[in-house]
């Protein structure tokens, strides 16, 4: 069974946080994307990054929810961390 969660955030400026998260990830595990979508691939769990017409839809997939949570955090400290000058924040459902 899969588990997932996701996050929506607010931001005019969607690609640039693809671009950023992916290029930081990438010299360590398999990432793909472009200016509308991201896929980086932890050994536990998977991201996928997906531009909207409001944000950054983000989402998270692993097998349980300790590889879950784990995924979270990797992926909403590093986001927060490039998107300091927007003062954004994930919020997971």
């Amino acid at each position: 069974m899969t588990l997932s969660a996701n996050a929506h955030v607010p931001t005019a400026t969607p690609g640039r946080y693809i671009g950023r998260l992916c290029k930081h990830f990438a010299h360590k595990i398999p990432v793909s994307f472009d200016e509308q979508q991201g896929r980086i691939e932890f050994a536990f769990g998977l991201t996928l990054l997906q531009a909207e017409n409001d944000g950054l839809r983000l989402t998270v997939r692993s097998q349980d929810q300790e590889q879950l949570d784990k995924l979270k955090q990797v992926v909403a400290s590093h986001f927060e961390r490039f998107a300091w000058q927007e003062a954004l924040n994930l919020d997971w459902h």
